[in-house]
């Protein structure tokens, strides 16, 4: 029993875990808008483009979460502005936007490869978080959290139809430009913990397992948020003894979760789809 407790020994350690699980609850709970939304492909777009505001940062001494959160606003304007100006689908407009800003920051990284901690940005960096840091991520993560809390309703109706949201007399665009605030704001958060290759993993796999054991969105956030809070810590205290990257053993966690979800779920899992053929085989046979 005392070997299992050695990680809670080490503030370094705990820190990282609290971290990691208020940062998983938050993305776990904006992942149910984005599964909803049909939005995963923004979320790794945006994952991707916060990386040469993070490199700039660097170069100039500033906060990273400065310079990522920037980079994200930059990228989600130059998105919506190009999808209203241009007839150009919105899939081959956040494939534009979303590799240019990263080729931008792979540039940068390349140019100035001693002066850019570049794991921090791959691959995050919970373990080695500065306490100003810890603060930005705290910051982050609580007005997520106050925005949804306040506005769930309302952006529930955005990402189920644009359209009935118009009619009820709802700001559409006020609506989207809030959802892609948020979205930008929780990947810079959670650019520490996973770093900008995995941001999308902990923004989308939570919410898709919450979606096959649930059809009601309420209890879809909220199954989202323990999951990623739950994954997150329990990934983050797990790299201490696998020696491993924490972003790594957090995601493949998720999936593992996912993956026993898919399989056992009582209605949209696996199992149960063979069950209800079976249960049609017969009935029509009789």
């Amino acid at each position: 029993m005392e070997m299992w407790l050695i990680p809670f020994r080490y503030d370094y350690m705990v820190t990282a875990m609290w971290t990691s699980a208020l940062i998983g609850g938050v993305c776990g709970l904006l992942s149910g808008f984005i599964t909803l939304k049909g939005w995963s492909l923004m979320g790794d777009a945006l994952s991707h483009a916060v990386v040469p505001g993070v490199a700039l940062a660097y170069l100039a001494g500033l906060p990273f979460a400065v310079g990522a959160f920037t980079s994200g606003l930059l990228a989600a304007g130059a998105m919506a502005f190009v999808k209203m100006k241009t007839p150009v689908r919105e899939d081959a407009v956040i494939g534009i936007v979303f590799t240019a800003f990263f080729a931008l920051g792979l540039l940068l990284i390349s140019l100035f490869p001693s002066r850019i901690d570049l794991k921090s940005i791959i691959f995050g960096n919970i373990l080695g978080i500065a306490p100003a840091d810890v603060i930005q991520v705290v910051i982050v993560s609580a007005l997520c959290l106050v925005t949804l809390a306040f506005k769930w309703r309302d952006l529930m109706l955005f990402c189920f139809d644009a359209n009935q949201a118009r009619a009820l007399g709802l700001n559409v665009g006020y609506l989207h430009l809030l959802l892609l605030l948020l979205l930008s704001a929780t990947a810079v958060a959670a650019l520490q913990a996973v770093g900008a290759m995995l941001v999308v993993a902990v923004l989308v796999t939570p919410g898709a397992t919450a979606y096959l054991l649930t059809d009601r969105f309420g209890p879809l956030l909220l199954i989202g948020s323990a999951l990623g809070t739950v994954t997150s810590f329990a990934g983050a205290y797990a790299s201490y003894y696998l020696d491993g990257a924490t972003g790594g053993c957090i995601v493949t966690l998720q999936t593992l979760v996912f993956l026993i979800v898919l399989t056992v779920a009582p209605k949209h899992g696996l199992l149960a789809g063979r069950r209800s053929r079976r249960q049609r085989i017969a009935e029509s046979a009789v």
